[in-house]
């Protein structure tokens, strides 16, 4: 929790100051153990989807090439409308959700995510959404990331931005190696609103005091849930709902460059599954080679 600091400078006897000042830490907020605030991931804690970049740091590591990538893209493309226009229906993306980390080890995939958070996603989170998540920190508020991607990326974001902790899609462990099949559902939709509403009756969460924040009107059912709903560089349908309900909206893309990172949340994004399954069985041909 950032904390600041009273500042004295000390003068001499003539009143001039003697050229050093002396810092206090101010009393630390009191911890507010009811309230929490809920971020989504992509293209609102940062721009394009998580899941993208991920992709991006293994085709750098020649996991798989960018002619995979293209390859998958309009399957994995298919699945995202899917759910968009059949909600609830998210038996195929499923499925393939994490079908590319079967038999890869827990430990390799962590080592994984940290690196390529720092070399990709870090540049990308946005910094106003960085400063709401900090003045929650700050308030003494617990700050949870809601992502439909893999926990294991949610929980890099949220350690190296100092947040509480991830909520996201898991996968089977058996004996520290991915199964490649799901624990539950993707965390998606109404998944969210749910996962919340648990982690609230286990911590203790009030949730009327509790504020979500979100890009997507898929997110709805988790921004219905708490007692303040926060539109984060909305999509239409998103942004008609905060003016129906009155919601705050924050928009931190501006003109042009709010088309360019609009393309990895939606087509690029929808590539990612497909793609690294794809890479996977190719580095293990090679591997195996």
């Amino acid at each position: 929790m950032a904390r600041s600091r009273k500042v004295t400078v000390s003068t001499d006897v003539h009143g001039h100051t003697t050229g050093w000042a002396q810092t206090e830490p101010a009393p630390p907020v009191a911890p507010d153990p009811s309230v929490a605030a809920f971020f989504d991931v992509d293209n609102t804690m940062m721009q394009g989807a998580s899941l993208y970049w991920f992709a991006r740091g293994l085709a750098a590591r020649n996991y798989f090439t960018t002619a995979d990538l293209v390859r998958f893209g309009w399957q994995q493309l298919r699945f995202r409308l899917l759910a968009r226009e059949h909600a609830g229906d998210m038996t195929q993306a499923k499925e393939a959700a994490l079908a590319f980390v079967a038999g890869w080890r827990v430990e390799d995939v962590e080592r994984l995510t940290e690196e390529i958070f720092d070399e990709l996603m870090a540049p990308r989170i946005w910094a106003g959404t960085r400063r709401l998540a900090q003045g929650h920190l700050d308030a003494g508020e617990r700050v949870w990331l809601v992502s439909a991607a893999p926990v294991e990326i949610g929980r890099a974001i949220a350690t190296r931005l100092g947040l509480t902790g991830a909520i996201g899609t898991v996968a089977e462990v058996v004996d520290g190696a991915y199964t490649g099949r799901l624990v539950g559902d993707l965390m998606h939709g109404p998944a969210k609103a749910e996962a919340v509403t648990q982690l609230a009756a286990v911590e203790g969460l009030d949730l009327s005091r509790c504020v979500a924040y979100s890009d997507s009107a898929n997110d709805l059912p988790m921004l219905r849930t708490v007692g303040r709903a926060v539109a984060v560089n909305p999509d239409a349908a998103l942004l008609h709902q905060a003016r129906q309900h009155g919601w705050e909206v924050r928009d931190f893309r501006t003109g042009r460059r709010a088309v360019k990172i609009a393309v990895p949340s939606t087509a690029a994004a929808g590539l990612v599954v497909g793609a690294v399954t794809a890479g996977v069985a190719l580095h293990r041909r090679r591997r195996s080679a």
